[in-house]
């Protein structure tokens, strides 16, 4: 495994909104993307699920969610908001930022929330072949990735778990225990800076070209250019409608299959055997 490069490009996010659906069942079916994740508590995610249904070798995970970062659309807990006051404001939805949930959240709060968004997913006929975590909130405090590998073992799934995940939050993985196998570190992520500057198409290309071989994840936030999309990332630029739209253009085309070919990648998920030896599941 070690001689040739695997890749798993992983779209966050969906369920979120009709147009990060859209943008995603499109990579998933006809692009590049052979992965993504589904953010149960979100008003988009009943239709990505019935999708998931309809194509059952899609690999799909749990987008377990604390936070809802949008100005104008706030997302609601599956738990009644009375019996997890910490996780949520006095309107009930979830806190913007993981500050919140760094400082106020309790963790059997946090637990019986994150089993409830699970137990709604299977409860529906889903099959998710692994968890991840929305803004990488259960990567800033050590109880809440105790929780996270104790929830992957309990349903038998693997879990992203990264230590330059931890870095993309502000904390230091240095600060944590953490087990000595199973985390992924050769994980990509656009930075607003690269957005800003040479752009997330250039961002992608190098990534591509200068991968190392082993196996390693793109994390990217597709969504069709619309109205929709505008209006929830409303004065959000970082991870906005411009920046989705970026991710779903070049993830769908065929520069982006040329790339990988070019470069002798070879895409993999979370139903591949090498994967789960890799992460110990």
């Amino acid at each position: 495994m070690k001689d040739s490069k695997y890749l798993i490009i992983h779209a966050d996010d969906a369920g979120m909104a009709w147009s990060e659906n859209k943008a995603t069942q499109k990579g998933l079916l006809e692009g590049s993307i052979n992965s993504t994740s589904l953010m149960v508590p979100c008003p988009w995610f009943h239709e990505m699920a019935q999708f998931c249904l309809k194509h059952p070798k899609v690999d799909y995970g749990i987008h377990l969610t604390l936070t809802g970062e949008w100005k104008t659309y706030p997302f609601r807990p599956i738990t009644p908001a009375n019996k997890i006051q910490s996780l949520v404001n006095k309107y009930g939805h979830f806190y913007p930022k993981r500050e919140a949930i760094k400082n106020g959240a309790l963790i059997d709060e946090v637990y019986l929330e994150l089993k409830n968004q699970i137990e709604h997913a299977l409860s529906l006929g889903l099959e998710p072949t692994h968890l991840d975590s929305h803004m990488y909130t259960l990567g800033i405090r050590q109880d809440l990735i105790d929780l996270y590998q104790s929830l992957g073992k309990e349903y038998n799934l693997p879990i992203v778990l990264s230590k330059n995940l931890i870095t993309y939050t502000g904390e230091s993985p240095n600060d944590f225990e953490l087990p000595e196998k199973g985390c992924m570190e050769s994980i990509f992520m656009g930075s607003f800076d690269e957005f800003e500057n040479k752009g997330l198409a250039h961002f992608y290309d190098e990534v591509l070209d200068n991968l190392s071989e082993g196996v390693s994840m793109i994390l990217i936030h597709p969504a069709i250019k619309s109205a929709e999309m505008e209006h929830i990332t409303l004065d959000h630029p970082n991870f906005g409608a411009v920046w989705r739209a970026t991710d779903a253009t070049y993830f769908n085309s065929e520069h982006c299959k040329i790339k990988l070919k070019e470069n002798s990648i070879e895409l993999v998920n979370f139903r591949s055997p090498k994967v789960l030896n890799f992460l110990g599941a």
